[in-house]
């Protein structure tokens, strides 16, 4: 179980250095698609396109890194009030929910990216990308994801991990 927790941790690790890679992408090319309208007066085919693929991928591969790092939104003025078992069991049916949730939506991804793959599809723009590669990222990031919720309960149900990352002797 521990191994699959820590190779789990460091894939997630790895998705937050692939969705920081995207962002600066992202921002390279904006940079150069100023410079290539602006400044050079000549049109920008493929620019829009990468940049809004970019974003989208880092969105959803940074979604286990973020996870991970405990670095979303969280309420977490229920699980401060709870005590030890009450705390953990909140804590095991949020992450369940979520990983249910993620779980649907992989599938529903995984159709879509599965479509776009057999049907060939294409942007219908001057650049024309093949579509299965930048919807790929939506099966791959929120498969990562679910995985990263395993390992999250996984890591919960041993006692690795303190429920919503709160000590047991919480003063309020």
């Amino acid at each position: 179980m521990t191994f699959f927790i820590e190779s789990v941790h460091r894939l997630s690790r790895l998705c937050g250095v692939v969705a920081a890679v995207l962002l600066v992408a992202a921002a390279l090319v904006v940079c150069q698609l100023v410079f290539v309208r602006y400044v050079l007066n000549e049109s920008a085919i493929w620019q829009h396109e990468f940049v809004t693929f970019s974003l989208i991928a880092s969105t959803f591969l940074g979604g286990p890194y973020l996870l991970l790092n405990r670095g979303h939104v969280n309420v977490d003025l229920l699980p401060m009030y709870l005590g030890g078992r009450a705390r953990f069991a909140l804590a095991l049916l949020a992450a369940a929910i979520s990983l249910t949730f993620c779980a649907v939506l992989l599938w529903s991804s995984a159709i879509w990216w599965h479509d776009a793959w057999a049907g060939n599809w294409h942007a219908e723009t001057v650049w024309g990308p093949a579509l299965w590669i930048p919807y790929a990222a939506l099966p791959l990031g929120l498969g990562l994801l679910a995985l990263q919720y395993i390992a999250d309960i996984l890591a919960l149900l041993s006692g690795r991990d303190a429920p919503f990352g709160l000590p047991e002797s919480d003063p309020l």
